[in-house]
């Protein structure tokens, strides 16, 4: 019984001190939820041109349409905007509606796309109810594991909802590892398209 009572200490020992560190600051709370703060406290990572690198060709099985296989090189030439997304986040299901607003300007424009990328969700029939629910019309690709982000090289893609802004060469521009806004996009976009 000493012994379970010892283990017992020291566990919640450990796990008192595991709570404390340096770099307590990463993350912090705001306004009663959790708020990811990368290191160095960057959430939004631009890259210059000369800096970029393509990123390998990727592809995955459609979300909505069985069967259909969404790669990156059919957006040949197009701005894209990687989406990483699960209907189970809180943070994704609020900024779907700024996405596909930014999808329509994109489809406006002639300019590029929005490509999800459906992360963690192991049923799709509930991502795709997600989808229609909320009228999103850009391609995601199904990929509950994740494999995609092994084709995004050193790219940050640490938390969910990521957004990767690539250029019309398919290198990334900007990393948002945040929720984001059909503005922030659009800005970022704007000067994408005069280079």
């Amino acid at each position: 019984m000493k012994f379970k009572i010892a283990i017992a200490v020291v566990v919640a020992g450990l796990t008192l001190s595991a709570c404390t560190s340096d770099n307590a600051d990463q993350a912090v709370a705001q306004g009663g939820t959790f708020e990811f703060i990368s290191p160095g406290g960057q959430t939004v990572i631009e890259y210059p041109a000369e800096e970029r690198k393509p990123l390998q060709d990727f592809s995955g099985e459609s979300l909505l349409e069985e069967g259909r296989t969404i790669s990156l090189s059919d957006f040949k030439d197009e701005i894209v905007v990687l989406n990483s997304w699960g209907q189970w986040c809180a943070p994704c299901r609020s900024e779907s509606d700024d996405l596909q607003r930014v999808q329509e300007e994109l489809d406006k424009r002639g300019t590029g796309t929005i490509l999800g990328i459906n992360v963690r969700d192991y049923n799709p029939d509930i991502s795709r109810d997600f989808v229609k629910d909320n009228g999103i019309t850009y391609p995601s690709i199904y990929d509950p594991p994740f494999k995609t982000a092994a084709a995004l090289g050193g790219v940050p893609t640490s938390v969910v909802p990521t957004t990767i802004v690539l250029d019309k060469q398919h290198r990334p521009a900007a990393v948002l590892l945040k929720e984001t806004t059909d503005k922030e996009l659009l800005e970022i976009i704007d000067k994408l398209e005069q280079e």
